[in-house]
């Protein structure tokens, strides 16, 4: 049988907060995988493990750049 009437949308913690603060929350995570990578390097002190870490810290780096690109946009327009 097909439905007539949609489901509702999933109401979730995220879908009251603005961009700006999504973004705000986005980097602060970004900003903690970042320290728990740096903190890996200093317990890892074999270079396979070191570089794979030293990978992630360099796609963490990029991610948060980019947030925070984005985050000076959204606030550059209020």
């Amino acid at each position: 049988m097909l439905k007539i009437v949609p489901d509702p949308p999933h109401h979730n913690k995220y879908t009251s907060q603005t961009l700006e603060d999504l973004l705000v929350q986005i980097s602060e995570y970004l900003v903690c995988a970042l320290t728990v990578s740096q903190q890996s390097i200093l317990l890892h002190t074999n270079p396979p493990a070191q570089v794979l870490t030293l990978a992630a810290i360099h796609e963490i780096e990029g991610a948060h750049t980019l947030v925070e690109v984005a985050l000076s946009r959204v606030q550059s327009q209020h």
